[in-house]
C-alpha cells in the first residue's frame, strides 16, 4: 500500500514539472528594443541580456523581420509586431486568435467607431481614400501630439491641394486593437470625426459583408 502511495505521488509530482513544462512554453514573449541601426535591432527579451539580431536571424521564437529610423518589425510566435524603441509588446503562442473589429454602417453607409489616440477618446469614420489617420488641430491638441515635429506636406483634397502636417501617432486603439507608431496627418478645417485612413488599415485584413465591416489585425 505504501509502495502504490509513493508511486502515485511520484506520478503526480512528474506530471505537475509537465504540466509546469506546457505552462512555460505557453507563457507570452515579452519583447523590447533599446537600440537600432543598419540592419540591426538590439532586443530585450523576457527581460533578459540585450541580444543584437540582424534582419532575418532569430532567438527562439523571436525573428526580427525589419528595421526602420524608429522602429522594428519582429516576428513571434509567427504573428508580426512593429516596435518602437521602449514600447515592449507581449505576444504568446495562445494569443492566435486574431484581434477583430466588427463595424456597422450608419443609414449614409459610413462606418463610425469610438477609439482613441495616444490614450485621447476620438470618434472615427473609417476612409480607404484617407492615406492616414487624419484630425483636425483641436484633435491632435486634446490628443497631445505636438505639430511642430511634424513634417509640413502637401495633400490633395476635394478642394484642390492643402497644406498639412505629418506627424507620428504612438498608439491608435479601435476596439481591442491598439496599434503603435501609426503615420497621423493634422490639419485643415474642424471635423466631427477623425479619418481611420490606410496607415491603420493596411495593418488590418478588411472584409465587408453588406451594412457589416470585420477588421482583422493583422500585425
Amino acid at each position: 500500500m505504501e509502495f502504490m502511495q509513493m508511486a502515485n505521488k511520484l506520478l503526480r509530482c512528474g506530471l505537475g514539472w509537465v504540466l509546469a513544462g506546457f505552462a512555460t512554453l505557453a507563457l507570452a514573449e515579452d519583447v523590447s528594443i533599446v537600440g537600432l541601426f543598419s540592419g540591426k535591432a538590439v532586443l530585450v527579451i523576457d527581460g533578459g541580456a540585450p541580444r543584437t539580431l540582424a534582419v532575418g536571424q532569430a532567438i527562439g521564437r523571436v525573428k526580427l523581420v525589419e528595421v526602420g529610423k524608429d522602429a522594428a518589425t519582429v516576428e513571434i510566435n509567427g504573428r508580426r509586431a512593429k516596435i518602437g524603441i521602449g514600447e515592449p509588446v507581449s505576444v504568446g503562442p495562445t494569443s492566435g486568435a486574431l484581434r477583430q473589429i466588427t463595424l456597422v454602417a450608419d443609414v449614409r453607409g459610413h462606418f463610425l467607431t469610438n477609439g482613441a489616440v495616444n490614450g485621447s477618446g476620438v470618434k472615427f469614420m473609417v476612409d480607404t481614400g484617407a492615406s492616414a489617420v487624419s484630425m483636425d488641430t483641436a484633435t491632435a491638441i486634446q490628443a497631445g501630439i505636438d505639430v511642430s515635429k511634424g513634417q509640413t506636406i502637401s495633400v490633395s483634397t476635394a478642394n484642390g491641394s492643402a497644406q498639412k502636417i505629418l506627424v507620428k501617432l504612438d498608439r491608435v486603439t479601435v476596439g481591442d486593437v491598439t496599434l503603435y507608431n501609426v503615420d497621423g496627418i493634422v490639419g485643415g478645417p474642424p471635423m466631427p470625426f477623425a479619418l481611420l485612413g490606410m496607415s491603420f488599415l493596411n495593418r488590418m485584413e478588411m472584409r465587408r459583408d453588406g451594412s457589416t465591416m470585420v477588421l482583422t489585425q493583422r500585425y
